[in-house]
């Protein structure tokens, strides 16, 4: 009989959470989260807990939570559609150059990235004038985003055109990497930025209003959900699908604006996109598992379905993986999202130093300043431990690790 990788909690008056979490450390605010989340009348079977799970805004990051004609807007978050894409190319490790600062600046350079509150200025982390490519894509966007805004008027002034092709900030960054056979990568995470955060907010605040009109008793209000046939339903479906087709669009442009600054630097003739993965890892969509029509929100987990390609970062400074689903049906053919984070922002700015950062990111060409202590690898689970917990849930095909890291 084979051994389970998953351990079994009980929830009193709810669905059971299935936790592929052995041999990595699980919080209790995240367990008293994760309970929340199954005593909902809507989820349908259980709740899967990857093994990067912590704890986050109403629902876990690094939960799966399947869901009967219904979807939690706060269990997708307001980052909607972020996610991961990777490129693999022709070039080799000795095509790098000696010095890879000039190649970390022109990227810096070339792609939008962090934010600084305007107070009358511009927002650095988006474009002045956005180039061809950025409009040619918002072209393809912009047709079901003033149909949302006519439903929705508030989401009209938001930073979407300009935010398109951008990096946006916090754990969200750009790579270039080696992998086990000395062949480089690009890799990149970023979501909707501006406009997927406006939509998410907007729809979460409609949906506790929606509770309170349906006197909902709710674990937590941040849990609020809307109902099939409820007055907002179909628009949040609307709006949640089109930030995640924007995310996507994102990350496209963004991968091949790097793709064209790297071939500024590098003058060797070279391919990319020989093997190319852009997944979301904050979303809901419709699937079927058990022999139900669900809706699945990955919250910090990503598509494991069998044979689907993945990615799983690690921290600054430690491996990332791209992985092959296994579709094991128990975890609704997920799998984790990265390492996940072992304490907040604010604590590990506190416990480390610029010195640890340094450190930490030793062969890493990027920032080693006070602002990026926060992003430092010992603020995020070992991302080894991570994979071994979830072995039964993806295989691993290449093992990355940066050479070049920039991030928000």
């Amino acid at each position: 009989m084979s051994v389970l990788n998953y351990n079994i909690e009980n929830v009193p008056g709810g669905v059971p959470v299935k936790m592929w979490t052995q041999g990595v450390p699980v919080e209790a605010e995240a367990m008293a989260q994760l309970a929340n989340a199954a005593r909902l009348p809507i989820v349908f079977k259980h709740v899967a807990v990857m093994p990067d799970v912590h704890l986050g805004i109403g629902a876990t990051i690094g939960s799966v939570i399947p869901t009967l004609k219904a979807i939690i807007p706060a269990a997708v978050g307001v980052d909607i559609g972020c996610g991961m894409m990777a490129a693999k190319t022709t070039l080799r490790a000795q095509d790098l150059p000696d010095n890879l600062g000039p190649l970390r600046s022109a990227i810096e350079a070339a792609v939008p990235h962090g934010y600084t509150p305007r107070r009358g200025g511009r927002d650095p982390g988006s474009w002045e004038n956005p180039p061809e490519s950025v409009d040619q894509a918002w072209a393809s966007l912009v047709g079901d985003f003033d149909a949302l805004c006519e439903l929705h008027p508030r989401l009209k002034n938001t930073n979407n055109r300009k935010h398109l092709g951008t990096l946006g900030t916090g754990n969200h960054f750009i790579e270039v990497c080696l992998d086990e056979t000395g062949f480089v990568w690009f890799m990149l995470h970023s979501g909707s930025r501006g406009v997927g955060n406006a939509i998410g907010t907007h729809f979460i605040e409609l949906a506790k209003k929606d509770a309170e009109r349906n006197q909902r008793n709710l674990p937590d209000k941040d849990l609020a959900y809307f109902e099939e046939g409820a007055e907002h339903f179909d628009d949040y479906v609307r709006g949640v699908g089109w930030a995640q087709r924007f995310a996507m669009k994102n990350r496209e442009v963004m991968m091949a604006n790097l793709i064209a600054t790297v071939r500024t630097v590098i003058t060797k003739p070279f391919e990319s996109h020989v093997e190319a993965v852009n997944c979301h890892h904050n979303y809901v969509r419709q699937e079927r598992h058990f022999g139900q029509d669900v809706f699945v929100t990955r919250k910090g987990a990503v598509s494991a379905k069998r044979g689907e390609l993945g990615i799983i970062p690690g921290s600054m400074g430690a491996r990332s993986y791209i992985v092959r689903g296994l579709g094991n049906p128990e975890s609704f053919e997920s799998c984790s999202h990265g390492a996940g984070r072992v304490m907040s922002r604010t604590k590990a700015k506190k416990v480390f130093t610029v010195e640890d950062q340094i450190k930490a990111t030793e062969g890493v060409e990027c920032r080693k300043d006070a602002d990026v202590i926060d992003e430092i690898p010992m603020a995020y689970k070992d991302i080894d431990a991570v994979m071994a917990a979830q072995k039964d849930l993806v295989e691993v095909v290449y093992t990355l690790k940066q050479v070049v890291c920039v991030k928000g």
